[in-house]
């Protein structure tokens, strides 16, 4: 059930960008962006019209997300795909065992970083994504295996992300571990945790609600690009 304090979950966007991360914000009025060297996702007040500042933003970046209702768009952008997301909230702290040593991961492992998400989930992460929030790692063999971090950020409320475990080393309870981590790691900034996961994704919702986590409601990636 949504409550007044959550609200501002319905565009998480908008109001990360208007609070804890608008300094990595490039500002239309109505619509804002973060800058495309850090997260290629947009969020808009509802108006008539966001065509425009959506045109002018295209010019930087190949494609880009919207996250929430769907944008008009003009003539010289195409939806490639909308992917439908629940919206996941905790609130209480996970209580397991953590058997592996995690690592508040640095600027020394940003390659390493960026590399393993990708190789798992393409086209969100980008080379300064780590610098919006705390990042997270296990290491085997000196390798980078597993990682969880923090992507947008408002007041009251931080968003899990980057659950990624290479495909060779999933199954040992490195995700579980490394959530818990990073919940109780935002529990500690007093603020909320949340999360955002494709619907059909039915093994990772199946572990966060085991984990404590509820769906609050479903939400829209709207990913955009530039005509052809």
């Amino acid at each position: 059930m949504k409550t007044q304090t959550d609200k501002k979950l319905d565009n998480p966007v908008w109001f990360s960008l208007s609070e804890t991360h608008r300094n990595f914000s490039i500002d239309y009025n109505h619509i804002k962006f973060y800058h495309p060297d850090y997260c290629p996702f947009g969020g808009f007040e509802k108006v008539k019209s966001i065509a425009k500042p959506l045109d002018e933003y295209s010019a930087s970046v190949d494609n880009f997300f919207i996250v929430g209702e769907k944008p008009g768009l003009s003539n010289q952008l195409v939806l490639r795909k909308e992917s439908v997301c629940l919206q996941m909230i905790i609130t209480h702290r996970i209580e397991i065992e953590i058997k592996d040593r995690i690592i508040k991961l640095t600027s020394d492992h940003t390659d390493s970083l960026f590399q393993l998400i990708n190789l798992v989930q393409p086209g969100y992460f980008r080379r300064k994504t780590a610098l919006l929030g705390n990042y997270f790692g296990i290491f085997k063999n000196d390798e980078l295996i597993a990682v969880t971090g923090e992507r947008m950020k408002m007041d009251g409320f931080v968003e899990v992300s980057a659950i990624v475990t290479h495909p060779s080393q999933t199954g040992q309870g490195y995700a579980k571990q490394l959530i818990a981590h990073t919940v109780n790691n935002i529990f500690d900034q007093n603020v909320k945790p949340y999360l955002h996961v494709v619907e059909d994704n039915y093994g990772a919702i199946q572990l966060y609600e085991k984990l404590g986590f509820t769906t609050r409601r479903k939400i829209s990636f709207w990913n955009i690009q530039k005509r052809p």
